[in-house]
């Protein structure tokens, strides 16, 4: 997997009670799970703004999805295009 996880992807909304937004990770950027259930502890940034957050496996299995709050995508909605980059945060070595 490439060290630079930077990348474009295409918002989207999660069909259910809760609206959430998703980014799409791209398979070659996206960071090995490190905890259960799929989640991988990172720092993202979006378009400019930066969190500390986790990525998930997708509930289909196939692929990896970052939750980006209204705070950090403003206006944007579904099918806006967002520029996404992820940092692994490192384990600790307790």
């Amino acid at each position: 997997m490439p060290s630079h996880r930077a990348f474009t992807a295409r918002l989207f909304r999660y069909k259910g009670k809760a609206a959430w937004y998703f980014a799409a990770i791209p398979k070659r950027y996206a960071p090995k799970p490190t905890h259960p259930w799929g989640r991988t502890p990172v720092v993202a940034t979006v378009d400019g703004h930066t969190w500390t957050t986790s990525v998930w496996r997708a509930k289909d299995g196939d692929g990896s999805v970052l939750a980006v709050p209204k705070a950090i995508r403003g206006a944007k909605g579904d099918g806006d295009r967002v520029r996404v980059q992820l940092v692994p945060v490192p384990e600790d070595d307790d």
